[in-house]
């Protein structure tokens, strides 16, 4: 069953210029997607439709087949989705255990271990760790909470490679170990490589591959 799913979905900055004409499109747990576009193509407003931070101009958004707009756009925020920002937006006077716990009321730190932070780095304030370290712990934010879906804006763009390898593979796993919907705006072909599913948005349209530059994505 799909858990998200655009129906003619169109947004107008303005009331000029048209940024998404006519979408349409159809998201399902377990699996990951990537959407690549030129720069100011209108990528992040389609997140932001996606996580319920902004509204179509016209058109529905479905979540489990019901309209975010009459279930509440500030419920779908609260219950449904998890952002990772490519800014982090952590709390920066928290440490990444206070920051994990604000969405969550499991136990902060086996996640942090999890995704690579120690004992130490986990009760540090999160300013005082490096710029791979607070993407993990935003991650590590997103994945502790009970949202299905996780909506990610360039989430290894301000990262060195072998950062950048890790938290691919561990939002891939988000999707296909932990049943999330993974939705990543990129600019990064390593990363569409690893989704199961690319969405190309084009002068406002928007279109679904399995392949990326002649390349089968990859399955697992």
């Amino acid at each position: 069953m799909n858990i998200m799913e655009l129906q003619n979905v169109q947004y107008t900055y303005d009331n000029k210029k048209k940024v998404l004409k006519g979408i349409n499109a159809q998201m399902e747990q377990g699996k990951m997607y990537a959407i690549l576009g030129p720069s100011g193509c209108g990528k992040t407003t389609l997140l932001s439709l996606l996580g319920g931070l902004d509204s179509p101009s016209s058109g529905k958004i479905l979540y489990l087949g019901e309209d975010i707009a009459k279930t509440g756009l500030a419920d779908h925020r609260r219950s449904h989705v998890a952002f990772i920002f490519q800014s982090y937006n952590l709390i920066d006077y928290l440490t990444p255990m206070e920051n994990v716990a604000l969405t969550s009321k499991l136990p902060s730190l086996p996640i942090l271990e999890q995704l690579g932070l120690t004992k130490e780095e986990a009760r540090r304030n999160v300013l005082k760790l490096s710029g791979g370290q607070q993407q993990r712990v935003a991650i590590a934010r997103a994945l502790a909470s009970d949202a299905q879906i996780i909506l990610a804006d360039e989430p290894t763009g301000n990262l060195d490679e072998d950062t950048a390898a890790e938290i691919r593979a561990i939002l891939k796993d988000s999707a296909h170990k932990s049943g999330k919907c993974v939705v990543i705006v990129t600019h990064s072909n390593d990363l569409a490589k690893e989704a199961d599913v690319i969405f190309r948005l084009r002068k406002g349209e928007l279109q679904a591959s399995d392949r990326l530059d002649g390349i089968s994505l990859k399955r697992q």
